[in-house]
């Protein structure tokens, strides 16, 4: 398919560029572009998180508004940008056809050793801009580990670390929890 188009793009020519496309694609400053994740690869433990990650929400939130979408959903950034994190929680209803999310709750980065810098800073910066984010975790896959920001009720956000198998994340604003040993089921930290 056609290569990104060399040109400015609001997020509504990108959406509709990004329907020809075989890869997906993320909006930055304007341009599209594969995301890290895409130049480098997933590993083996970054699939077990999202999957594990997907499965258990998934069954927490069945039946209620809100579900788990994984990174052929986009999230839109206020600032113009347009991201695909691994996992985003949405809540409310979409368009079959949408290719974004409307109403992100949660948005999730299984971070990796290439990616890692950058998911910590600018990403969490641009998400931390989304009105309707309640929850923005970064889970480590090198250590039983999970970065927890939530947004306090005087908007601001509040971090906190969750380490060890035996740790447990409270996810309110979708009314749903993590256990880590649930996070990294499959994966041993031992080598």
């Amino acid at each position: 398919m056609a290569e990104p188009q060399l040109r400015r793009m609001t997020q509504d020519e990108f959406f509709a560029w990004q329907e020809h496309q075989d890869k997906l694609y993320e909006l930055v400053d304007g341009f599209p572009l594969l995301p890290l994740k895409m130049m480098t690869g997933a590993s083996r433990a970054h699939d077990r998180v999202v999957t594990n990650v997907i499965r258990h929400l998934g069954n927490q939130l069945y039946g209620g508004p809100c579900w788990p979408t994984t990174d052929d959903l986009a999230v839109r950034i206020p600032a113009g940008n347009i991201r695909r994190p691994d996992v985003t929680v949405e809540c409310g209803q979409g368009n079959r056809r949408d290719m974004a999310v409307r109403e992100p709750r949660v948005v999730i980065e299984v971070l990796s050793p290439s990616t890692m810098s950058f998911d910590r800073v600018r990403k969490l910066r641009e998400y931390q801009t989304i009105e309707t984010l309640g929850h923005i975790l970064l889970i480590d896959t090198e250590a039983p580990r999970i970065d927890l920001l939530s947004r306090a009720p005087d908007r601001s956000w509040i971090q906190s670390q969750h380490d060890g198998l035996d740790a447990r994340i409270d996810l309110p604003a979708i009314g749903a929890s993590l256990s880590l040993v649930d996070v990294f089921a499959g994966l041993d930290f031992e080598h």
